[in-house]
């Protein structure tokens, strides 16, 4: 995705408006361009604090776990992880597998990204019947980019289309993924998470 590419290696801004051919045709009044589903959900996750590292294999993916256990000095250190398959995924980072809430870390999937608000959609797929304060304080969830969505609503109804015999319960969206601003009424009550998101390129 040339998505990534822009953030990872951005131009400077002046940079980026010289280059841009809406800019030399597009008068100040006319409504601003839609950005992409993506591009729209990186830069709004970002905001909201979260902290995502793009792969584009499984080799990449193991790296960058690698080098978030290694930055936050967990290894060897408890896992809260509800999920066989990332248990057997990252099972060669000793690490000890449990449902603690003590835990270093929770280590999940998700249901969708949600590019209008930069938000993580899970359900009890991923937590269980937990509630998001009863998890550990830091997150690492894998995903991938055909998860990227536009709206909640969407993804309401992705989950639905998914789980025909059972929709599952404790639906809710991660989106505090720093400190909280004083003042930001919108964000009161939720749960702050210490976020890092694998991101597998899929598409």
């Amino acid at each position: 995705m040339n998505l990534f590419k822009r953030f990872l290696n951005p131009k400077p801004k002046s940079e980026q408006e010289k280059d841009s051919p809406e800019n030399a045709e597009r008068g100040k009044y006319m409504p601003e361009v839609k950005l992409p589903t993506d591009e729209r959900f990186m830069i709004n996750f970002k905001n909201n604090g979260g902290k995502f590292l793009y792969c584009i294999d499984d080799s990449e993916i193991q790296e960058a776990f690698d080098n978030i256990l290694l930055e936050n000095d967990w290894y060897e250190k408890q896992c809260c992880c509800f999920d066989e398959n990332l248990k057997n995924k990252f099972n060669g980072f000793n690490l000890e597998f449990n449902k603690a809430a003590s835990a270093e870390f929770f280590l999940c999937t998700c249901e969708f990204l949600v590019a209008n608000d930069g938000s993580i959609l899970i359900s009890s797929n991923q937590i269980k019947e937990r509630k998001l304060h009863d998890l550990p304080p830091n997150f690492i969830i894998l995903s991938s980019t055909s998860q990227l969505i536009d709206t909640i609503g969407e993804g309401l109804r992705g989950i639905k289309f998914k789980n025909k015999q059972q929709i599952p319960s404790n639906i809710t969206t991660i989106k505090n993924f720093g400190n909280q601003k004083e003042g930001d009424f919108m964000s009161y009550g939720s749960s702050t998470k210490n976020l890092y998101l694998l991101l597998l390129e899929d598409l």
